[in-house]
């Protein structure tokens, strides 16, 4: 089994901090309203060559009225069911709080092992205040300072005494997983789908970083196919919070593309496609991921003989100039065509990862280029004599060429429909660069 850390601890303590300089990325929102990191928020650590995951858990704050702190403080008690080991962090500056004991009481009857961050000792005269801490009655206690890093080295030594090499090989083969993000607008049945495909087959081999209903991220295993999907289902309307869920609904959804490989976007068959739609399709073309475009609820439009194929049409027009693009219709209720979708998200996945050799791109691009030459510029001839696959995450292809700055966007546009006749790249943007040779 893969090695889990849990970061736990009171509001405003320096978590999200801390998660980010183990991850060296920033991931979480960090922002110095008390409550700000809603989320499990979920990452990999390497140190010391162990690689282990890490959740950032949103503050804990017990018996309060604000139904997002339940609901974190239910998330805490999640993270420290799922975690192999806990950091549970305190802060220097503003001292020991009832909600600190509080949480070493929750914590002092788990078995896991824990680990007392104390954050925020910058210098020695917190490092003597901050001894208090040690009245908690745990083991291992650190001092640290998050925001400069001092201390961090001591805590992972720690933490990877504890890690396994059969573990930390776990989770880098998870890591190394094709990502899948199902993203559209509220009530597209983005929560259907989901369910359709975990569905009561029992296919998941484990829920990462979390077993409530929004899983953020779900590991299948099914039909010899596996993955991680990423959920931005769980959304949930609360009355009692007045927040433009909207925009949160939004931002969700980007967090989740950046983390994807493909994005399965939904449409709802009835109300066709909305700006929104095209701006969310927008997005996921200009960071490059693999698209899947999925039109639920195909079961209650009514059909005439061709309206797929006309529907499609129109689609492709909207989503024009990219537009090489999988579009499924499916109905996640009832689970008509949903493992088409994930077949589908496998291919497009392939596409993205495709190395081209430069023997066989330089034959059929330069051929295409012989076919139909770029215009001539200046009275000068454009000439392009060598193409190469550019080592990115997005297939990039550099063309080199002695006018590279006088390339019209229409002759791009030839270049890139020669490439996607010839080399499968369905569903995934290409980009094309023009250098001087």
């Amino acid at each position: 089994m893969s090695f889990t850390v849990a970061i736990v601890g009171r509001p405003n303590v320096g978590k999200s901090t801390l998660f980010n300089r183990l991850l060296e990325q920033r991931k979480a929102i960090v922002d110095d309203i008390s409550g700000v990191t809603r989320d499990r928020q979920y990452g990999i650590a390497d140190w010391n060559g162990k690689t282990f995951n890490v959740i950032d858990t949103g503050g804990f704050v017990q018996g309060s009225e604000d139904v997002f702190e339940k609901e974190i403080a239910k998330q805490v008690l999640v993270a420290v069911e799922e975690a192999n080991a806990i950091i549970f962090m305190v802060d220097a500056a503003t001292g020991m709080t009832n909600l600190d004991d509080s949480m070493a009481d929750v914590l002092r009857r788990s078995t896991k092992p824990v680990f007392l961050t104390v954050n925020k000792v910058d210098n020695n005269e917190r490092l003597l205040e901050a001894s208090e801490f040690y009245s908690l009655g745990f083991d291992r206690i650190f001092f640290i300072a998050a925001a400069s890093g001092s201390g961090t080295g001591e805590l992972l030594d720690g933490i990877t005494e504890l890690i396994t090499e059969d573990a930390s090989e776990e989770t880098k083969e998870m890591a190394a997983l094709p990502k899948f993000a199902i993203i559209g607008q509220p009530n597209t049945g983005k929560s259907s789908l989901l369910n359709a495909l975990i569905g009561e087959e029992r296919t998941i081999v484990s829920d990462i970083a979390g077993t409530t209903r929004d899983t953020i991220h779900t590991h299948y295993n099914l039909f010899q196919k596996e993955f991680i999907l990423i959920d931005t289902a769980g959304i949930r309307r609360k009355s009692k919070v007045h927040e433009d869920l909207e925009f949160y609904s939004v931002i969700r959804a980007i967090k989740a593309m950046d983390e994807a490989d493909v994005c399965l976007i939904l449409l709802d068959a009835e109300k066709g496609i909305a700006a929104q739609d095209l701006n969310i399709y927008s997005l996921a073309a200009r960071k490059g991921k693999g698209i899947v475009v999925l039109v639920n609820k195909w079961d209650l439009v009514e059909k005439s003989t061709n309206t797929a194929k006309e529907y499609e049409a129109e689609l492709k027009k909207r989503f024009a100039p990219f537009n090489d693009v999988p579009i499924l219709f499916i109905s996640a209720l009832e689970k008509t065509r949903i493992f088409k979708a994930i077949e589908t998200a496998l291919e497009v996945y392939e596409n993205r990862q495709r190395k081209l050799p430069t023997s066989a791109l330089n034959d059929i691009m330069l051929k295409a280029i012989q076919a139909y030459h770029p215009p001539v510029v200046r009275g000068n001839p454009v000439k392009i004599k060598f193409v190469t696959q550019l080592p990115t995450a997005v297939p990039s292809f550099a063309f080199f060429c002695n006018f590279p700055d006088d390339i019209k966007q229409p002759y791009k546009n030839y270049l890139e429909n020669k490439l996607r006749e010839h080399f499968s790249f369905t569903g995934v943007p290409v980009r094309l660069f023009f250098r001087k040779k």
